[in-house]
């Protein structure tokens, strides 16, 4: 009854993807004969998308496409691998193996770090594919289910302070990570070489055709929204009393993906729906995604996500459908606030006696720079230190679990490599971008090439108008898909062209308030200058402590969005 009121998919088309997910066998297509055909480094239309499901996608280098065309050659095919890491830790030794391997079997040699608090390998080629994934196997690691209509990689705060209580957060992480993965054999079978068996699979909680869209959930820990609750499709806020877990707020339908040119499309804030306890937390969750599953669009993708049905149906039609799915009544939102959204770098001394140190990472790209050879830093570092590194989802990392004794010899390395340098702005930590060129097909404009020297304009406007020592959440992608976050930012750039970009302003500095578009199409200095202005304003007129996003709406610079779905494009 549910589903025939609250879904048209009967009466219009279905998306092609849905016929490539129904006719995959469940996720397995004919992937295994694409890996043996060595007469291309890619892979036929519907095997590119299912490559997805199993955290990889197709990509060439653009910077190289018009000169290998002219030499009559296929693009240079590789792919991107991220890898599944709930919460983002990650072991020492696991760390070397990956180094090695990114060191000696990609065209590019580099590490990323992502927003998604994983890790990404760029320029893995055809070959080298089944031995990656291998390896990832052998260290206790996978790739299954980062990409794709599936529950993404599960994000958790990284807390490096408050030690007990995020063990707890980490571990609930895990366990929703685990219990929405699909449940196919395919990954085993295809990548390595698994045994198949003569048993059907079955997806109790995804269903044979899997979700509507891609769905990302994270555990945050308050008052850091280090995760960004609102750019998911689910979050659970952990609720504690004298410092043990009790529950979660449960937030549903966030997500930052627009098109340009349809306004059926949005960002949009996550709603609350209420506060459980934690024992009802894989119940919830389940409810959730089978609601979107059932309930989503399956016949346009771009009004697929979560937040649309939630938009479609109505919040207390979806609230509802989730109580009666898990048998849990949501009770009344338990209070919360969050102060910020950055990482606290330098070293930190958790409530355990253990020590934490965040390093910045420009972009997370970790590689030797000339001066600046922060992968091998990282590596000698993961010689000698017996605690775990954890990712952020700001790109950064954290060496953590550092006893007093092995304090002064890892900061003599990190000193050594250049890994914490003094001098870095405030600025330029509260900045992020999205991959965008070479790699990224999608990619409209520059964002992780263009961000440095894009940050060092901002600082000497910063520095000119005395406001050195603040910052501004500052966030660029390279097309309007959100990978960077750039619309909950207080400044978003989202690429448009080649040197083009949307300008939006008026994001808030906690995470909660999408920025509304205040120039469209912009060249770089148009929007330097812009921001001259602005920030020169903002120096003489602000409130005390007053952030930027928060004084141009004051100020009636721009007007807040206070409902995406109806006012983000008036």
């Amino acid at each position: 009854m549910a589903k025939e009121i609250t879904n048209n998919e009967d009466k219009l088309p279905l998306s092609d993807n849905e016929r490539m997910k129904r006719e995959s066998n469940y996720l397995r297509g004919t992937i295994a004969e694409d890996l043996k055909d060595g007469l291309t480094g890619g892979f036929t239309p519907d095997n590119f998308q299912l490559i997805r499901f199993h955290g990889m996608y197709q990509q060439d280098d653009r910077d190289l496409r018009a000169e290998r065309a002219e030499e009559k050659l296929e693009p240079l095919i590789n792919i991107m691998l991220r890898c599944r890491l709930p919460g983002g830790i990650i072991s020492p030794q696991q760390w070397l193996k990956i180094d090695k391997f990114a060191s000696e079997e990609t065209l590019y040699g580099s590490i990323r770090l992502t927003t998604r608090q994983t890790f990404q390998f760029h320029g893995v080629v055809k070959p080298k594919i089944k031995p990656m994934h291998k390896l990832l196997h052998r260290l206790g690691l996978d790739s299954i289910a980062t990409a794709g209509d599936v529950n993404r990689n599960v994000l958790c705060t990284s807390n490096p302070v408050e030690s007990e209580l995020h063990v707890q957060a980490y571990e609930w992480a895990k366990k929703i990570s685990e219990h929405l993965l699909p449940k196919t054999r395919a990954y085993a079978e295809v990548f390595l070489d698994g045994e198949k068996l003569d048993i059907p699979d079955k997806e109790p909680v995804l269903g044979s055709t899997y979700l509507p869209r891609k769905f990302k959930t994270t555990v945050v820990i308050p008052p850091q929204n280090d995760v960004d609750v609102h750019a998911n499709d689910l979050s659970f806020i952990a609720i504690a009393k004298n410092g043990k877990l009790t529950g979660f707020n449960v937030l549903v339908g966030g997500g930052l993906a627009m098109t340009y040119g349809d306004t059926s499309t949005y960002p949009r804030t996550a709603t609350e729906f209420g506060y459980i306890t934690v024992e009802n937390t894989l119940k919830v969750a389940e409810a959730v995604v089978t609601t979107q599953r059932d309930w989503g669009n399956r016949s346009n993708r771009k009004n697929a996500k979560t937040k649309y049905t939630l938009e479609r149906v109505g919040v207390n039609a979806f609230k509802t459908e989730v109580e009666a799915r898990a048998g849990v009544k949501f009770k009344p939102t338990r209070s919360y606030k969050f102060t910020g959204r950055g990482d606290r770098f330098g070293w930190i001394k958790g409530i355990d006696d253990q020590w934490h140190l965040t390093l910045f990472i420009e972009n997370g790209r970790i590689l030797d720079f000339p001066g600046k050879p922060i992968k091998t830093g990282i590596s000698e570092i993961a010689k000698i230190h017996k605690g775990d590194f954890r990712l952020t989802a700001n790109q950064n990392l954290i060496i953590a679990g550092v006893p007093e004794s092995k304090k002064s010899s890892i900061d003599s390395l990190v000193r050594k490599y250049g890994l914490l340098d003094d001098k870095i702005s405030e600025q330029r930590k509260n900045s992020m971008a999205c991959v965008a060129f070479p790699t990224c097909p999608l990619a409209m404009a520059e964002a992780e090439r263009f961000l440095p020297d894009f940050i060092s304009s901002i600082e000497e406007i910063l520095n000119k108008y005395g406001l050195g020592n603040d910052s501004i959440i500052l966030r660029v992608t390279g097309c309007p898909n959100g990978c960077g976050r750039a619309m909950l930012a207080e400044i978003g750039l989202v690429g448009k062209a080649v040197g083009r970009y949307n300008l939006y302003l008026g994001g808030d500095r906690a995470g909660t308030r999408i920025p509304r578009l205040y120039k469209e199409n912009s060249t770089v200095e148009e929007i330097q200058n812009i921001l001259d202005s602005l920030i020169q304003s903002w120096a003489e007129k602000r409130l005390k402590n007053e952030d930027f996003g928060d004084f141009l709406i004051r100020t009636e610079v721009v007007r807040p969005v206070k409902d995406p779905a109806r006012d983000f494009y008036i």
